[in-house]
């Protein structure tokens, strides 16, 4: 069995991980770490857009301050450790966009996991470089179109297409039903859809 960095078996469940760190496993909470802070600090950046890498270095450094703290409340019946996390993360995020002034906006490259939540734009030859600066473009525009979303669309959308979270995760992050959650994804996709018909149309 491969050992991972922080020297414990690389597929060692969360939860055990976890639970090891409330034992005063040092080892085990730098392996959740190093297992998930890539991701989460990837979600925490996109959620604050124009913020500085510092104030979303700070965040992530809250959220798992509090995973240490708050490990014992984590109910593996209720959900996995990741949506625990996430759920974290989002209010830590939330909290700084009510104390802090201006406009709130999702971060940034989506990339091609957000591109293919729309399954409804062609897949790319990638062999071509007229059609390869195409699609760069297009998920530029992308990109521009997720971040103009109402805010609780662009969440859904961000954590189901580019996370790949389930609807049921999403709702339960968001704190909001299941068919709202669906709701909220379903007029996300069909705005999308909407705004880059002319990329479909000109490329079909």
């Amino acid at each position: 069995m491969e050992a991972s960095p922080c020297g414990l078996p690389g597929d060692e469940p969360d939860l055990e991980l976890l639970r090891r760190h409330e034992r005063g496993d040092a080892a085990a909470f730098e392996c959740l770490y190093d297992r998930h802070e890539r991701r989460c600090f990837d979600f925490v950046r996109r959620m604050l857009a124009g913020a500085d890498d510092a104030t979303a270095e700070d965040l992530h450094q809250e959220v798992w301050i509090a995973v240490a703290r708050h490990a014992a409340s984590y109910d593996a019946a209720r959900s996995r450790f990741v949506t625990w996390l996430y759920t974290i993360a989002r209010n830590k995020v939330m909290d700084h966009f009510r104390s802090s002034p201006g406009v709130v906006r999702l971060a940034g490259d989506l990339g091609e996991a957000a591109e293919a939540a729309l399954d409804e734009l062609p897949a790319a030859p990638t062999v071509d470089p007229e059609r390869m600066a195409h699609d760069r473009q297009l998920a530029e525009a992308l990109v521009r179109e997720v971040q103009a979303l109402p805010l609780a669309q662009r969440e859904t959308f961000v954590l189901f297409a580019h996370h790949e979270l389930s609807l049921e995760e999403v709702a339960q992050i968001t704190h909001v039903g299941l068919e709202t959650a669906r709701s909220r994804l379903r007029y996300a996709r069909q705005t999308l859809r909407s705004r880059l018909a002319p990329w479909r149309t000109e490329h079909a």
